[in-house]
């Protein structure tokens, strides 16, 4: 940028984009300072190298813009994994309140995590906590697919739903066998 090119002679392209053509680097600094600009080099290694005049800062602050623009489109992009605990012994009315809520956000996009953790001795009987997970399963298979089987860590039980996609099934006709 400005003083630091040390090449002799560079080819200069102008603020509005047109070709200045091949000139003494020095000569091209000139142009740059009269129009307030900055000479900043874009290609080192063409042959002669290539330099343009613009502004700077300008330069830099619309490609930080891009940057974050790109990071946020690719936060949209990734799912959050939203997490909901069990206990083998829950009540009626809890257990709805969780599946609503692990229905919207499913419906939201995201994928959930259901952990099912057992205290004390509980632990004897996993088998209820497996029934309350598989009913969990089965109550949003509507809108969920089971992209992790319940499996047994520790003291703990985990699965994970996805999202359903949204592709038609094929229908059964009237009498005629379904495709596929």
């Amino acid at each position: 940028m400005n003083f630091k090119i040390r090449v002799p002679t560079i080819r200069c392209v102008n603020a509005d984009g047109s070709m200045l053509g091949v000139m003494q680097t020095r000569d091209a600094q000139r142009l740059a300072d009269q129009q307030g600009l900055d000479l900043v080099e874009i290609s080192p290694n063409a042959d002669p190298p290539v330099c343009r005049i613009m502004d700077y800062g300008k330069f830099r602050y619309t490609e930080e813009q891009k940057k974050k623009q790109a990071r946020k489109q690719a936060m949209t992009h990734n799912r959050v994994v939203k997490e909901m605990k069990f206990h083998s012994n829950v009540e009626q009315h809890d257990y709805e309140t969780k599946v609503t809520h692990i229905k919207d956000f499913l419906q939201k996009g995201h994928k959930v995590k259901l952990s099912l953790q057992f205290r004390g001795r509980e632990n004897a009987h996993r088998e209820l906590g497996f029934q309350v997970i598989h009913r969990v399963i089965k109550d949003c298979e509507d809108v969920a697919v089971v992209e992790m089987d319940p499996k047994m860590v520790g003291r703990n039980i985990f699965a994970i739903l996805g999202v359903r996609s949204q592709k038609v099934q094929p229908k059964k006709l009237d009498g005629a066998p379904a495709l596929g």
